[in-house]
């Protein structure tokens, strides 16, 4: 298949090129970063651009796996206006552009903000009530695939990320390269509250092994892509400081308003799909150390 990747320069998006390469498929990247490697057509500039999109979406392209995105939740309530535009007004230009051009399929990066705040597991049928503008703009994406594939028959997967990890993550400030950069620099890390928050990480190579599959043969609708598997934050710290070596020392700090006690996550409809997560914390951890040890650390 011929598949266009937006935001392919990304932590996420790197992978996924690379992983739809492996299974033979052609590669187009559109970022506003320039992409570089072998046998991908990259175009490069901002998706808010008529021009650039007209460039990207490719007469004969088969699908396309939307990354690009304002994916900063503290950012979105600073800048909503913004985050409405990139995340809903270039999805639903790209959404046309494509109908436009034949494409046969959309899939989208979304996330279980789109849920906002919810006591349990998360399923895909816990009603959208999302409580940020971020998880506002990527249910309305979800619901303009959901429109597309309607009306119009375009199959449109929505992946719902859990937490992220893995290898290319230097430029990131989440917990796991921040336990990465004070084991390689001989620091701590703030824990917030009592560290008891449960959280599900996946590993990227599992995601991005997940939008090939969705891209290729999955059919509309949201699908939860996470590890099945909910760890605390004190498990993290563990596993950094066995894949490490290092005694990571935390301080615990008040924890910030609002944040959710527990993210635990019913995989199953991924499973039935083909989806099966196959990279341990541990394993995943040791990986994304191999980034910052200082061996390799530039």
């Amino acid at each position: 298949m011929r598949i266009l990747v937006t935001g392919g320069s990304g932590f996420i998006g790197r992978h996924v090129v690379a992983a739809l390469q492996d299974e033979g498929h052609e590669v187009a990247v559109v970022d506003r970063v320039p992409f570089s490697g072998p046998g991908v057509r990259a175009v490069t500039g901002e998706l808010e651009d008529p021009a650039v999109r007209d460039e990207a979406v490719a007469a004969g392209t088969d699908a396309v796996v939307h990354l690009a995105a304002e994916t900063s939740v503290l950012g979105s309530m600073e800048r909503p206006a913004l985050v409405h535009r990139v995340n809903v007004e270039v999805t639903a230009a790209l959404l046309e552009l494509s109908r436009e051009r034949g494409v046969g399929a959309f899939v989208l990066a979304s996330t279980n903000a789109v849920v906002g705040s919810f006591e349990g597991t998360f399923t895909e049928d816990v009603p959208l009530a999302p409580l940020t503008p971020y998880g506002a703009t990527k249910a309305a994406g979800e619901m303009l695939l959901s429109g597309y594939s309607g009306a119009y028959g375009v199959r449109t997967p929505a992946l719902r990320l859990t937490n992220v990890y893995g290898p290319g993550m230097r430029h990131k400030d989440s917990f796991i390269p921040r336990l990465m950069r004070a084991a390689a620099d001989h620091g701590s890390v703030q824990v917030y509250g009592d560290g008891l928050q449960r959280r599900d990480l996946v590993h990227v190579h599992d995601v991005a092994r997940a939008f090939v599959a969705a891209a290729t043969s999955w059919p509309s609708g949201p699908v939860i892509i996470g590890s099945g598997i909910s760890h605390t934050v004190l498990d993290l710290v563990d596993a950094a400081r066995e894949a490490t070596g290092a005694p990571i020392p935390f301080e615990h700090v008040p924890g910030k308003p609002g944040e959710m006690p527990a993210v635990v996550v019913d995989i199953g409809r991924a499973r039935a799909r083909g989806f099966e997560p196959s990279i341990s914390l541990l394993e995943g951890v040791r990986m994304a150390w191999a980034d910052f040890a200082p061996s390799t650390a530039s």
